[in-house]
């Protein structure tokens, strides 16, 4: 049977990588629609918004899309299109597989890492429940939390002073650790970690934990620990071979699923997916480079390897084992890869994005 499958074009880099990624693809074998639709600065710049409604009910329709990077503005500037995305289309569980392929360069090539992060999308710092220094809400905040707050108050004046909320809920987080159990199970891993700070927050990670714990006791068969967020780092760096799935709120999903990828070569080759009960939106975790736009110079890894993790959520496995084989195929040999995988990145034999991709197709083409 074909899938229709959106093909979200981003920003900078992203029109290369999607069409890399998309061709990749194609060169399985499988029947894809592509309804290519467009998102970020670019049609921002000719419409006025950075995700038309076409994209929007394209992915609803769908249900199912491939995102090449957007850009989101630092400080200024809509808010994150990827993060807007998550909230809106009730993706709640974002995957974040980080595992190392021979020849990728790292100082842990020696160690087989290989992590999952699953981190919660909708809830926590990422919520969006702001407000902005020297505004009167911001001054309604600070004085309803300095009225109710039994031994903290906030000391810093309103004229000087934002405010981000933390919600955690009891139902977002059974669902998230639920998720992350499941794919454990389905995958064959043998072990979930919840990570968090409860130390500290005790009625937000507090819960976070709780829930866990209780959620943990409906799947015996999967070994359950917990770790504090800033152990943890330093345990990924120590002996990152020791853990299997993290499961983690938004803020410290985001800044982990970066320590991992850092663990496997980078975000170049650290693929991603949104998922929820209604669809999802398949991404890699690095940006969209835009000093690189059109210069036919980025590792297509990432994208292509969050094509493989569609394909699996399509229930395409054999069209997907063979293009992953096909990836690490060419990282192995180590000669038709961008100029960011090779030992030396003044390599004049580094080749291009498209040629990067050329190459992976011609894998799939040879089989195993």
């Amino acid at each position: 049977m074909p899938h229709d499958v959106t093909l979200i074009t981003g920003d900078g880099v992203g029109p290369e990588l999607a069409d890399a990624a998309r061709r990749c693809v194609d060169a399985t074998g499988l029947e894809i629609r592509w309804d290519v639709q467009e998102a970020g600065v670019d049609v921002m710049e000719r419409t006025g918004t950075p995700l038309p409604d076409a994209t929007m009910e394209s992915i609803r329709r769908t249900r199912c899309a491939l995102k090449a990077p957007i850009t989101t503005p630092v400080g200024t500037g809509f808010r994150s299109i990827n993060v807007y995305l998550r909230q809106a289309l009730g993706l709640y569980a974002c995957l974040r597989p980080c595992k190392y392929y021979p020849g990728v360069r790292t100082f842990f090539q020696s160690v087989p890492v290989d992590l999952v992060i699953v981190r919660e999308n909708t809830e926590d710092l990422y919520a969006g429940v702001e407000f902005q220094c020297g505004t009167p809400a911001a001054a309604e905040v600070i004085e309803c939390i300095n009225r109710l707050a039994a031994d903290r108050k906030i000391k810093t004046s309103p004229s000087e002073t934002g405010i981000s909320i933390k919600p955690i809920s009891v139902a977002g987080t059974e669902r998230i650790v639920r998720f992350a159990f499941h794919y454990a199970k389905e995958n064959g891993r043998k072990k979930v970690t919840a990570v968090h700070k409860a130390n500290i927050m005790k009625f937000t990670d507090g819960l976070f934990l709780e829930v866990a714990r209780g959620v943990a006791q409906e799947f015996p068969e999967i070994e359950f620990e917990d770790r504090i967020v800033d152990n943890m780092c330093m345990q990924l760096v120590q002996k990152p071979e020791l853990y299997d799935v993290l499961v983690l709120p938004n803020l410290y999903g985001d800044i982990l699923s970066d320590l991992a990828a850092g663990l496997i070569g980078g975000l170049g080759v650290a693929p991603g997916a949104n998922i929820g009960d209604e669809g999802a939106v398949f991404e890699a975790t690095h940006g969209s480079a835009p000093k690189y736009k059109g210069l036919n110079r980025v590792n297509p890894t990432a994208l292509i390897l969050s094509a493989v993790l569609m394909l699996r959520y399509l229930k395409e496995n054999e069209a997907a084992d063979r293009l992953e084989w096909a990836v690490a195929a060419v990282i192995r040999e180590g000669r038709d890869v961008t100029y960011d995988m090779k030992p030396n990145r003044d390599d004049p034999t580094a080749v291009g994005t498209q040629e990067m991709a050329d190459a992976i197709c011609r894998k799939i083409a040879e089989g195993v």
